[in-house]
């Protein structure tokens, strides 16, 4: 036999106060610790994004928020090392986002 997991609690989900009750709980579950990273891909990670702001190359962001490790594509448009922050502007809907340093997780070229 096999078993459900949440998915036979979703029928249940019918007031708005339970359906949001029910998703806490299913995100809770599906949030991840935040990885450790080591010293060499710290370096990595700046020497990436400081080649992808001088030569304007799309990446690809891995980073950290709310439990959960995200990837989006985008352009580097602004690092400061010293304040730990970066500007992005994200392929989709061309938007600017700043974010720390310490979130990220890996920089890749596409």
């Amino acid at each position: 036999m096999e078993h459900r997991g949440m998915k036979k609690w979703r029928p249940f989900a019918t007031m708005p106060e339970q359906y949001t009750g029910l998703q806490e709980v299913i995100n809770k579950q599906l949030e991840v610790p935040k990885p450790l990273l080591t010293e060499e891909q710290m370096e990595q990670i700046n020497f990436t994004l400081i080649e992808a702001l001088h030569t304007n190359k799309q990446v690809y962001l891995t980073y950290y928020k709310q439990g959960q490790c995200i990837t989006e594509t985008g352009f580097i448009q602004f690092v400061d090392s010293l304040g730990e922050l970066f500007v992005f502007i994200d392929d989709v809907f061309e938007l600017k986002n700043k974010m720390r340093l310490s979130e990220l997780i890996d920089v890749r070229f596409v």
